[in-house]
This record gives structure tokens, C-alpha cells and sequence, in this order.
């Protein structure tokens, strides 16, 4: 099969006066074009499909790079949501997108990840989720290789941006509201994400706060995001305390479900606003992120930084709400 360079070599031009040729750019005579076309038929050369398409762009592709829970024993509602917001904007905005995994690039070293990244023409990087050991997405941030926007983690410099919720006051107002909603709630038992996570910190630092002004006793559990550890947890803890805050809906379901089958009643707040906590069998007070909006807003960040904006800071909305299955089904 020929190739692009053969095209060149056959028509006596460089490789990316063909390239304009196909493209269909100006500033190319037409005695060049005639002798690429000859060339092209001659050959009978066919444009790399990914290839074209990219150039017709202003820029090259926009890597989406996702994490899956491996402790999330249902669907992963919230990526399917971030891939959604994500793609949808980023075809507004004419950028090429694709989805990669951690698992597939965290075992890189960085020339290997940096080589893997621009042989896809890779030029930015959305990276959900990112947590302390992520090393390796350190190491990438550092060499400037690339434009990145970090959604759930809190850095920022020239090429890197950072999008995400006010994690510590959204989980201040949602505690705080279950508690005052409901009497004598003074021993908490808070059900934080993984420990390696920027936002676990974020929210426990929120509890921390509230415990200290309401003069509450607040002990704090990992649950590491995960439904069953959450259940269990409300199974070793069910008679000792009286309210039970969680750091996700799939958490707050796990503690819920837990309550009913021991047939005691202890208020239980989630975080998230994912629709799969309205069928749990009991309203729930919660934080909604809006995580289509949330990657939307990424992918038009990582636009500003293609178009050599510097990076920053990004903080964006949320809303309290009971979830209830009405509101789901109406």
C-alpha cells in the first residue's frame, strides 16, 4: 500500500506540500497539483481516514483519561456521564476525542506514556479522578508535554488546569443540613472515599469543620467509594451512633440498606446526586454534582490551554437535594 512519502517521491515534492494538496489548501499552484493528483492516481494512494480527519482540525486529539472502580459493583454512572458531557462539547468545539484508562498507561514511564500519547496525536489530556499516587501523572504534568485538565484534583500552573466542586463546603452543607433536620444527632459516623483520593480530603476536612462548631463526636471510617464496605461499616456501627454521613450515593445506599435490614432508623446523607439513590428505599439528603456539566466545562478548558491560555483554577456549582424516586420516574 502507498504511502504519503510515495506520493512525494513520485510527484517531486515534499511530503507536506501533499499534505495541503489533499487538504485542500492554498498557496499551492496548480501545475504542483496536477503532478500530486498524477501521483495519488498513479499509485492509487488512499488518505489515512484518522489521519485526514485530524488535519482538518485545529488541533490534534483530546485524550479522556478514566478510572474504573473496581469496588463499584454496579454501573459506573458517574464516568458514563463525564464521557458524555465530554464528547458532546469537544464536538461543539471541532475537537477529536479519545478515551483511554489508567490501567492501560500507569505502568509507563514517562518517555514510553509521552511517545504512546503523540504517536495518537494526542496533544491534550483530561484526566478524571487523579489521586496522590498517580505518579506517573505527575511526571507528565511536569515535562509540560502536553495541555491537561485535572477534574477532582487541585493543581494548576501554565499547562495544567484543575476543575472540580468546592468539595470541602459542599460536604459541610450536606452534613450539616441532615443533622439539624433531625434530633438529638450528636455521634457521627462519616463513611469517607479512599484515602489516596484529593477529594476525601477535601470532605473530611468539611466534617472536621462542622464537628467543631455543632460540638459533635465524629468518627471517621474509609469506605473507599464502595457500597459494601458502607454496609458493613453500618453493620459494626448501627447501635453506637446516630447519624451516618457518606462520602457517595453508592456509600449512602450500602448504610441504607444496612439500617432497614436491622429495622432501626438513623438518618444517612450521600453525595453525588446520581439517580440510582432515588430506588434505596428511603429519601435521602445529597450533594448533585452535575457531571456532564463538570467534563463539559474541562473540555472547554483544555481548549483554552490548546489556544495557549495558562492554566488555572476552575470551581464550579452544586446543589443540595433529597433524592426521591418520584422525582425519577415523574
Amino acid at each position: 500500500m502507498a504511502s504519503i512519502k510515495d506520493v512525494a517521491r513520485q510527484a517531486g515534492v515534499a511530503i507536506s506540500t501533499v499534505s495541503k494538496v489533499l487538504n485542500g489548501y492554498e498557496g499551492v499552484s496548480e501545475s504542483t497539483k496536477d503532478k500530486v493528483n498524477a501521483a495519488i492516481e498513479a499509485l492509487n494512494y488512499t488518505p489515512n481516514a484518522v489521519a485526514a480527519a485530524l488535519s482538518s482540525k485545529q488541533f490534534g486529539r483530546v485524550a479522556l483519561l478514566l478510572k474504573l472502580e473496581e469496588t463499584v459493583g454496579c454501573v459506573d454512572e458517574i464516568n458514563l456521564q463525564y464521557l458524555s458531557g465530554a464528547i458532546h462539547r469537544a464536538k461543539e468545539l471541532k475537537l477529536d476525542v479519545v478515551t483511554l484508562f489508567f490501567s492501560m498507561v500507569a505502568d509507563m514511564g514517562l518517555d514510553e506514556l509521552t511517545s504512546y500519547l503523540k504517536a495518537q496525536s494526542v496533544e491534550g489530556i483530561i484526566a478524571y479522578g487523579m489521586n496522590e499516587e498517580d505518579e506517573f501523572l505527575r511526571e507528565l504534568i511536569a515535562s509540560g508535554a502536553f495541555k491537561i485538565v485535572l477534574v477532582d484534583a487541585p493543581y494548576h500552573d501554565r499547562n495544567t488546569s484543575s476543575v472540580w466542586i468546592d468539595q470541602k463546603n459542599a460536604q459541610y452543607e450536606i452534613a450539616k443540613k441532615t443533622i439539624l433536620g433531625n434530633e438529638s444527632c450528636s455521634k457521627v459516623l462519616y463513611i469517607a472515599g479512599d484515602k489516596k483520593s484529593f477529594v476525601t480530603g477535601e470532605r473530611i476536612a468539611g466534617m472536621k469543620k462542622l464537628a467543631e462548631e455543632l460540638a459533635l463526636e465524629l468518627t471517621i471510617e474509609y469506605g473507599d467509594f464502595s457500597e459494601k464496605k458502607a454496609r458493613e461499616l453500618t453493620f459494626s456501627y448501627a447501635d453506637r451512633m446516630d447519624v451516618f454521613v457518606c462520602a457517595s450515593d453508592l456509600m449512602a445506599i450500602g448504610a441504607m440498606r444496612a439500617l432497614m435490614e436491622l429495622d432501626v432508623f438513623h438518618p444517612v446523607c450521600g453525595f453525588d446526586g446520581i439517580p440510582l439513590m432515588s430506588y434505596a428505599g428511603k429519601q435521602m439528603n445529597t450533594v448533585r454534582q452535575d457531571f456532564y456539566g463538570v467534563s463539559a466545562a474541562a473540555v472547554e478548558e483544555v481548549d483554552r490551554l490548546l489556544h495557549l491560555e495558562e492554566g488555572r483554577n476552575v470551581v464550579l456549582g452544586y446543589e443540595l437535594v433529597r433524592m426521591r424516586y418520584q422525582d425519577i420516574v415523574e
